[in-house]
């Protein structure tokens, strides 16, 4: 079990870093999917790994990641849907 908690954290790690590389060079766009997915995948990933190694502070602020990233998805598909209506 503790070496799956390693590898979920070090896969977040990766994840969330990849989607920073990604959005910085302009391979990505913050209001993608792509980008969204990556960093609320990524923070569940660090969760997991805080929580099991009792990081708490870690924990509640990658809960919070997660919660900003599922606002954005949620708001970014209202938009496409008012798009939609519009047209």
């Amino acid at each position: 079990m503790k070496l799956a908690i390693e590898f979920t954290g070090w896969a977040a790690a990766i994840l969330i870093l990849a989607s920073y590389a990604l959005l910085s060079t302009g391979r990505l766009r913050a209001e993608s999917l792509t980008y969204q997915l990556m960093n609320i995948v990524g923070a569940a990933g660090f969760v997991v790994n805080s929580g099991w190694n009792g990081a708490f502070p870690s924990a509640a602020m990658n809960m919070i990641w997660m919660g900003i990233g599922l606002y954005a998805v949620r708001h970014q598909r209202r938009l496409q849907v008012k798009a939609r209506c519009a047209s």
